[in-house]
Parts: C-alpha cells; sequence; structure tokens
C-alpha cells in the first residue's frame, strides 16, 4: 500500500522486534491506511543475544524488519534488557517522536524508564497514548493498597487500551479503566507460517516422526518452549509416567535449567517413549507441531501472561492442554472442545487432563479448533487496534 503523506500518523514503541509483533506491523503497513513508525529500544531479536532461561544465545531466523518503517533508538543502560526497570532507558527517545509528530501512540508495557517517559511527555505534548499489555491477575492475591492506587493512576493518563483477552480486560477494569476505553484487539500470530497445507512443512514433520520412531498410532504430546519451572516440563514428564496408556510419546523441543532433571527422570520411562529436541528457531517450529497430536502448555507460573505457543499449534490443528493459570485460557482452550485445562491448585489436575487428552477422539475436535483460531488473527487485532485509534485522534 502506498504511503500517503496526509495519512493519519500512529508511533509505535516497542522494546525490541519479536517473531509475533514484527509480522503485524508490516501487516498493517500493507493493509491499513495509517501511516506508521516503529521506535525500538534495543536490538535483541535482531542480534544475537543470549536468553537466561533458553540458556543459549540465538537471533530469530524470520524476516523481523522489512516492510514497515523503523528506527533503533540508542539504549543507554548498562544493563540493556525488559528483566529490569531501567534495561530500557532511551534519552533521546521524546525528542525523536517530537520530530516524527505523531497523530497517536501505540505504547508496548509501562514497566521501563523509557516507556514513562514516553507516557508523560505525550500528555504534556497532548498526544493521545494507546496502551497494549497483557498483564493478568490469576493466581494473584488482591494487589496492595499501594499497588492498586499506582496503577488507577497510571492508566489513567492513556487514552485508550488495545487489550488481548479475556482476564487482560478483567486486568484493566479491575484497576479502574472505563469499558469505553477498551478495545478487543486480540493477540495473534503470522498464521501464513502456521500452515496445515504446506508441504514442507508436512514433510518435515513426517521425516521427524519417523526419526524418533513415532508410528501413526502413537498419541505425541508436545512441550515446546523454555524448560524452567514455571512452565512445570517436570510435572508433565511426571503426569506422563504415571498414565498407563502404552501408545504414547511425549516430546521435549527446547531448553533451559530443567534439562538435567528431565533426562534423569525420563530415564525412568520405557524405551521410545520421551524425547528430546533441541531448541529449535521460528522456521522450524511448524513441523514441530505438525508432528504432534497435542500440544501442552501445563505453567503454573504468573508471568504466563498469554501463551502465543497456543495460537500456533491451534493454526496448525492441534488442541492443547493448559492450566488455568495460563492467560489465553479463557478465550481459546475449552476443556473437551478446543483442548484440556486442570487446575494448578489440584495435585491430580494434570494427570487427569493427560489421560483426557490421551483417549479423546482428535479428528472430531479439529473442526472447534480452527474455528476458535479463526477470530484471533492480524486482521482481527488491526480492526480493534484501528477503533482504539479512531477513539482518540480527531482530525
Amino acid at each position: 500500500m502506498a504511503v500517503d503523506a496526509h495519512a493519519p500518523r500512529l508511533a509505535i514503541v516497542l522494546s525490541h522486534p519479536t517473531q509475533y509483533y514484527s509480522p503485524w506491523f508490516r501487516w498493517l503497513a500493507q493493509h491499513t491506511a495509517l501511516r506508521l513508525h516503529v521506535f525500538y529500544l534495543w536490538e535483541a531479536g535482531s542480534t544475537a543475544t543470549r536468553d537466561p532461561h533458553f540458556d543459549t544465545t540465538f537471533a530469530w531466523d524470520v524476516d523481523l524488519l522489512s516492510g514497515y518503517s523503523y528506527e533503533f533508538v540508542p539504549n543507554t543502560s548498562s544493563r540493556a534488557g525488559t528483566y529490569h526497570f531501567d534495561g530500557l532507558r532511551n534519552p533521546t527517545l521524546t525528542r525523536r517522536l517530537a520530530a516524527w509528530k505523531p497523530d497517536a501512540i501505540l505504547l508496548f508495557g509501562y514497566a521501563y524508564e523509557s516507556n514513562l517517559r514516553v507516557l508523560f511527555w505525550a500528555r504534556r505534548h497532548g498526544v493521545p497514548v494507546i496502551f497494549r499489555g497483557d498483564s493478568h491477575l490469576l493466581g494473584r492475591a488482591r494487589p496492595p493498597l499501594r499497588t492498586r492506587l499506582l496503577l488507577r493512576f497510571l492508566f489513567r493518563q492513556f487514552a485508550a487500551f488495545a487489550y488481548v483477552g479475556a482476564v487482560n480486560r478483567d486486568y484493566f477494569t479491575t484497576f479502574g479503566v472505563p469499558s469505553r476505553k477498551l478495545f478487543f484487539a486480540p493477540h495473534a500470530v503470522d498464521d501464513s507460517r502456521f500452515n496445515l497445507t504446506d508441504e514442507r512443512t508436512i514433510n518435515e514433520a513426517t521425516r521427524l516422526r519417523h526419526e524418533l520412531g513415532l508410528g501413526r498410532e502413537t498419541r505425541v504430546i508436545l512441550f515446546a518452549g523454555k524448560w524452567v519451572p514455571a512452565k512445570q516440563p517436570r510435572e508433565l514428564l511426571e503426569a506422563f509416567l504415571a498414565l498407563d496408556y502404552p501408545k504414547s510419546a511425549l516430546v521435549f523441543v527446547g531448553d533451559g535449567e530443567e534439562r538435567d532433571a528431565l533426562k534423569t527422570l525420563a530415564a525412568r520411562a520405557p524405551a521410545g517413549r520421551v524425547h528430546f529436541l533441541p531448541f529449535a528457531n521460528q522456521s522450524e517450529m511448524p513441523s514441530r507441531y505438525l508432528m504432534a497430536d497435542v500440544f501442552a502448555l501445563p505453567s503454573r507460573g504468573l508471568y504466563e501472561t498469554w501463551g502465543l505457543a497456543i495460537n500456533e499449534a491451534m493454526h496448525l490443528g492441534r488442541p492443547c492442554l493448559v492450566s488455568d493459570r495460563v492467560g489465553c485460557q479463557r478465550d481459546l482452550v475449552t476443556e473437551g472442545k478446543t483442548g484440556w485445562v486442570f487446575s494448578v491448585d489440584d495435585p491430580d489436575g494434570l494427570k487427569e487432563a493427560l489421560a483426557r487428552a490421551c483417549s479423546a477422539d482428535l479428528e472430531a475436535m479439529k473442526p472447534a479448533v480452527a474455528s476458535r483460531i479463526s477470530g484471533y488473527t492480524y486482521s482481527e487485532s488491526t480492526a480493534g487496534l484501528l477503533d482504539a485509534f479512531g477513539s482518540v485522534h480527531r482530525r
């Protein structure tokens, strides 16, 4: 789509390029009349960076920077990153925003120095800010009064909110955000990459199953991601070992601090029942999902704000097993229809959910999986964002 110099201007401020948002920005540039420019505050993702949870150094192997306008704003933090407040420190950011003259700003997050710098600069200069975040309160106690007051004050500074799902909406309303400021812009992934009919993906998935010795009759459960305690890979393996379902296998893809414990525990399993594959970059993930029959994300950690791997797996027709602490559960995973749900407070919940997944009629579930995920696309996300933009931008 040709750029109209008079088109409304949306500045996007995000920590760094990611495999989830960069394709959306490209989609926005191609399919909307907005003139957008992305201000990145850190170069992780586009350059090789060490991820402490994966315990490895890598750069994403998909295109993160073409098809839309962007710049990297110099980060002067001595500890650049997104794990602490001063990890994003970009003194020239507001000057660059002022030079670009946005009609509105889409701001991802508020927990860093530069985020707050943008917000209060925009308030002083009359530029409306749309907030996008995916926080929730699942598993948390009622926040203390001081936190509630601070967030109520902070959220009053935003003109609109592009919320990603049901529990994220609840989070905002808990802190006083009125419904007139809330616009549903669901979390989505680049569904063109997660295509059930792609021959290369099908062939690679077939090769992987053959390489691992997994026959057609074997029910394959996949765990892919960071092997960290909060995601409960060890609990998943323990539940699997406790099942009396011989025609099943569990495959782990990734790496992390639980590696040694998982491999020690897996030694108890009959031969061919538990497999480990190394960290897979983005271009490799579709075949990993398609190789499996069920995708599992049993996280109990408070930081599993959504779980975009669920979107990816469902685009490839895979029902999912999740805990009730996973942020996307209410939106995407309905017990017995699009997957299976267990309570992290039930000591037998994961094992029982896994047993249901191993015995379910997966073919019968596929239409519901496809129908559900069809509402979580860049097109739907864009519609919500445009509604939010329209509510704050008056020409």
